[in-house]
C-alpha cells in the first residue's frame, strides 16, 4: 500500500543508482572465481607453450586494481598488459577456445553463467530492505552495471521489477558507453530516472566504479568496502565508506548527502 504524502520521510536526494555485483547480489565473488579460473589456464598454457614463468592471478594483486568493475574485455586487456602480455583484441564473436582478447572474456563468461546456473544468485538483505524503503518514499532507484549479464542476474534472483532503469554491458554497446571509470553508465541511469547527477547517489564498490562517480559529479558516492579496502574506496571517490547498509537508513544517507552538498 502506498503512503500518504505526510507519512512518506522527506530527503533531498531524488534518486539512488546501485552497481549490481557486490553491491545487489553476492555475485562479486563469483566473478572473481571465474576470473581467476580462466586466467590462470591461459597463464598455465603459456607457461607450458612458451617457457614462460606461471605467476597464478590473484585477488588482491590482480582483480581488484586490473579486472574488477570494469567492461568484461577492458578487464582482460587491462590484466595482461600488467603482465606484458599482449594479443589480438579479437571479435565480440570469438569461441572460447580462441587466443584473442574476446576469447578469454567470453571462455570467462561461460564460467560465471555455470556457476549461476548450478548454485543461484544470492541477494545482500540490508541492500534489497534499504531499496524497497527507498521504493516507497518516492526516492527513484536505477542499476548501472558494467555486467553484459547484469538482467540475467536480476531475473535470477527475481528482483528486476525494483529497478526503473537498468544500464548494463549490453545498454553500454548499444549506446556506445564509455566503462567504469568514465561516468556514462551512472549518468544515463540518472539521467533515464529524470534527475540530474546532483541530485543522485551512487553506490559502488569498486575502485573504478567510485571513480565513475566522481567523475560524474554525483552529489555522494557511497563506497561498500566488501573486500576490506575502505582506504583504496575513500582515496578514490567515496565520500562515505560503509561495509553493509545493515543499520543505515534514509536519514543516515540524507546526513551524508546534505553535508556532502553544504
Amino acid at each position: 500500500m502506498d503512503l500518504e504524502p505526510s507519512e512518506k520521510e522527506q530527503v533531498s536526494y531524488k534518486a539512488i543508482v546501485f552497481d549490481l555485483d557486490g553491491v545487489i547480489t553476492k555475485t562479486a565473488l563469483v566473478h572473481a572465481a571465474a576470473w581467476k579460473e580462466m586466467f590462470d589456464e591461459y597463464l598455465m598454457k603459456r607457461a607450458a607453450r612458451d617457457g614462460e614463468p606461471f605467476k597464478e592471478f590473484t585477488h588482491k594483486n590482480d582483480y581488484l586494481p586490473y579486472v574488477d568493475g570494469k567492461p568484461r574485455y577492458k578487464g582482460v586487456q587491462s590484466f595482461l598488459e600488467s603482465r606484458n602480455v599482449y594479443i589480438s583484441f579479437g571479435d565480440k564473436d570469438d569461441s572460447a577456445d580462441t587466443e584473442t582478447v574476446c576469447g578469454l572474456g567470453n571462455r570467462k563468461n561461460i564460467k560465471f553463467r555455470e556457476v549461476l546456473q548450478t548454485k543461484g544468485v544470492e541477494e545482500y538483505p540490508s541492500t534489497i530492505t534499504l531499496i524497497k524503503k527507498l521504493l516507497a518514499n518516492g526516492v527513484k532507484v536505477g542499476v548501472a552495471s558494467s555486467s553484459k549479464n547484469c538482467q540475467f542476474v536480476l531475473q535470477s534472483a527475481g528482483i528486476e521489477n525494483l529497478f526503473a532503469t537498468r544500464v548494463d554491458g549490453v545498454v553500454s554497446a548499444e549506446l556506445g558507453l564509455k566503462g567504469k571509470p568514465e561516468a556514462d553508465i551512472f549518468v544515463v541511469a540518472a539521467k533515464n530516472l529524470g534527475c540530474t547527477t546532483d541530485q543522485s547517489i551512487v553506490v559502488e564498490d569498486a575502485v573504478s566504479g567510485v571513480q565513475a562517480g566522481r567523475n560524474g559529479s554525483f552529489g555522494l558516492v557511497i563506497g561498500i568496502a566488501r573486500e576490506n579496502n575502505e582506504e583504496e574506496l575513500q582515496q578514490n571517490g567515496a565520500d562515505v565508506v560503509i561495509n553493509d547498509f545493515a543499520g543505515i537508513d534514509m536519514s543516515t544517507i540524507e546526513k551524508w548527502f546534505s553535508e556532502r552538498n553544504q
